[in-house]
């Protein structure tokens, strides 16, 4: 079934649900062509905080963007004003499999019928909860890494997604200041994540086997690649959390990857030591972000 594109966009808001480290950084990047970003989270504290984020970046990121010129976000805990007249809808909520199908539900019924709908999910194809929504053919993986540092980001279609809405965005996120590339069949992961996922996942075990210590891991990383941050830093700005509710999704589908790695994962995250967003995590420099 072929969908309507939106049109008018440059006119029309787009809605980022979800107002966490991801979210937040989604809702600045969509804020630098002048526009207006809505973000919408139950949480009136965690939606202030996200808006709050933007306020701060929006002319030093909209700068660094051709053509960029500093927009405005809003936050709301009204889903459907959220969604009122946007062009495209992105989630950003945690990375759990029934939540999300519950959010594409409401989402296909509240947005306007011409909005695109796009998973940031960092494990997850669309394919696995558009069970409940009556047109597929709008949504699509849109996976955002670390913006606005890292600006990449991976389309995936859902199975059912128009051509169009994939080569739409393709065209128009460019001028966003964030670079899109398409993952050409359905994969878990996408392009980039499961590269890192390997490079990740190893890391762990040589901790969690008292082979190293996430610190000298970190230095040597550096040493050998030149690259500012190592492995463990990655994950604590990513939050400990969200790093294993992915590598539960990943060991769902392959029950034989290694257990050390989540094991290890579980005790920081059971001890509240999520990484930046809590203060601490396999560091503890951090200043707590509330």
């Amino acid at each position: 079934m072929s969908f309507t594109l939106p049109t008018d966009i440059h006119r029309r808001p787009v809605a980022v649900i979800g107002a966490g480290t991801l979210g937040r950084r989604i809702a600045l990047m969509f804020a630098t062509r002048g526009g207006q970003v809505r973000v919408y989270d139950p949480s009136a504290e965690a939606g202030q905080a996200a808006r709050e984020y933007v306020a701060r970046h929006v002319a030093a990121t909209a700068a660094g963007v051709e053509g960029g010129e500093p927009g405005t976000a809003s936050a709301t805990v009204d889903l459907a004003a959220a969604l009122a007249g946007a062009w495209l809808v992105v989630e950003a909520v945690p990375e759990r499999l029934e939540l999300k199908k519950q959010m594409f539900a409401e989402l296909d019924a509240l947005a306007d019928a011409d909005a695109i709908l796009a998973s940031n999910s960092s494990s997850y194809p669309t394919s696995q909860f558009t069970d409940r929504v009556t047109r597929p053919e709008r949504v699509l993986n849109m996976h955002f890494y670390m913006p606005p540092r890292q600006p990449a980001v991976d389309l995936m279609s859902s199975g059912h997604t128009d051509r169009a809405v994939l080569d739409l965005l393709l065209a128009e996120l460019p001028h966003y200041g964030v670079l899109p590339f398409e993952a050409r069949r359905e994969s878990t992961g996408f392009i980039f994540n499961r590269i890192w996922a390997a490079i990740k996942r190893e890391s762990l075990s040589v901790v969690a086997e008292g082979v190293s210590t996430p610190q000298d891991v970190d230095a040597m990383w550096r040493i050998n690649t030149g690259l500012s941050a190592g492995p463990f830093r990655a994950m604590d700005q990513v939050g400990l959390d969200v790093v294993l509710d992915i590598e539960n999704h990943y060991a769902a589908e392959n029950p034989a990857l290694p257990v050390g790695p989540r094991e290890l994962l579980r005790q920081y995250v059971d001890a509240g030591h999520l990484g930046v967003k809590s203060g601490r995590g396999f560091y503890d420099d951090y200043a707590r972000q509330d």
